[in-house]
């Protein structure tokens, strides 16, 4: 057939086919594809590939890809990062889907930082993190040693091992607190070294006082002022603290009228809320108006002591491990293992190193002290933040 035949009679073939419906069109091409030899089978096989498996993440614009990759899981999209260059380059460009994978996995965001290939380097340092969580392999141990007796109180803070009571102190105030087994606190002038005051009212040994500025208002505080909070076996006393030393108690805690629930010796507090343990969970208080929020009950794991309470993890532990718990779901996600050790009527011999990942790890804060005991040989057994690998 001649070519300008050929073309009249295809343009008459073509306006035939559109003609039809869909079923005839496919029953059209059927009949084609049996009268074809191998010569067009494989350029209708070339043609079709080329067709049907477009590339939509090049062809389509950059927010609409975007768009699209949101509802993709994070690991489907690190798989999706192999199939090109281009695939990898635009993935790994969507800000807000990495940023979202790292906040779903307790990771602290500053969202003024747009580098999105930030973000995803901060994904996969975070996913392996968790992976080692999930693993109990994100920890490893180590020793201090140089007392000559058995260390019987730790103390830290600001990157500082002590070997003391339970205190605190503010330089701002010029001011250190004690508390005490004689059932008093103490406040002291931080830098002469002098007893300004003793608040009485408990009835038990003091475990632990807490001095932290508030940071919200109700009838008797405001923020910014600051707040001293002492614990005993049974209740939780604040008190009014600044330039004036001479001050009242503003409020006693407790979890039961009768006492018949022991507090443990430990205390959190951060100027929102205040967290304390006991044999029945954790119990958390708004400190704007005093109620008990929440109670966190760990029944599969009985007497757990809080040693650290944020906005995404919680750190506890037993005579036999130190856990790790997502507050979001109230499950414990990880655990390590500590040495037989002897715990303090006075319930310092134990500690909390670094705190601030227990508001979200940021693949910066993970490092460092995260507990430590004293042990029966004198000396200190730590837990630290292994590297990341």
């Amino acid at each position: 057939m001649e070519r300008k035949d050929f073309e009249t009679w295809l343009d008459n073939i073509s306006v035939t086919f559109l003609s039809l419906t869909d079923l005839q069109k496919n029953e059209t091409l059927d009949h084609l594809i049996s009268l074809s030899g191998a010569v067009q089978l494989r350029h209708l096989s070339n043609n079709l590939e080329t067709l049907l498996k477009r590339d939509f993440l090049k062809l389509l614009p950059l927010e609409l890809s975007f768009y699209l990759l949101k509802w993709l899981d994070p690991q489907t999209l690190l798989t999706c990062c192999l199939v090109s260059k281009q695939w990898n380059k635009v993935i790994s460009a969507c800000t807000e889907v990495w940023q979202t994978a790292c906040k779903n996995l307790g990771w602290q965001i500053d969202d003024s930082l747009q580098d999105a290939l930030h973000w995803k380097k901060v994904y996969l340092k975070a996913i392996l993190r968790m992976k080692q969580l999930e693993d109990h392999e994100a920890f490893e141990t180590s020793s201090l040693i140089g007392h000559s007796a058995r260390v019987y109180a730790l103390y830290y803070k600001d990157g500082l091992l002590c070997t003391v009571f339970s205190v605190d102190y503010n330089d701002e105030l010029d001011i250190l607190v004690s508390g005490s087994a004689d059932f008093t606190v103490k406040v002291w002038a931080l830098s002469a070294g002098t007893c300004l005051n003793t608040l009485t009212g408990h009835t038990e040994w003091v475990t632990k006082v807490v001095l932290q500025k508030c940071k919200v208002k109700s009838l008797l505080h405001s923020p910014g002022d600051y707040i001293l909070l002492s614990a005993d076996k049974y209740e939780i006393k604040i008190w009014p603290i600044g330039r004036e030393i001479n001050c009242k108690c503003l409020k006693t805690l407790s979890v039961s009228e009768d006492r018949s629930i022991c507090l443990q010796p430990r205390l959190h507090f951060d100027g929102q809320y205040i967290v304390c343990s006991s044999a029945l969970g954790l119990y958390q208080w708004d400190f704007a108006s005093y109620d008990i929020l929440r109670v966190i009950k760990t029944p599969e794991i009985a007497n757990l002591a809080l040693l650290g309470f944020g906005d995404v993890f919680a750190l506890l532990f037993d005579n036999r491990y130190l856990y790790i718990m997502d507050l979001r779901t109230e499950s414990l996600i990880s655990r390590w293992p500590l040495p037989e050790y002897r715990k303090s009527k006075r319930g310092s011999s134990f500690l909390a190193g670094e705190a601030s990942w227990l508001n979200g790890l940021d693949g910066h804060n993970d490092t460092g002290l995260v507990f430590a005991t004293s042990m029966p040989d004198h000396s200190i057994h730590l837990v630290l933040w292994k590297e990341h690998g």
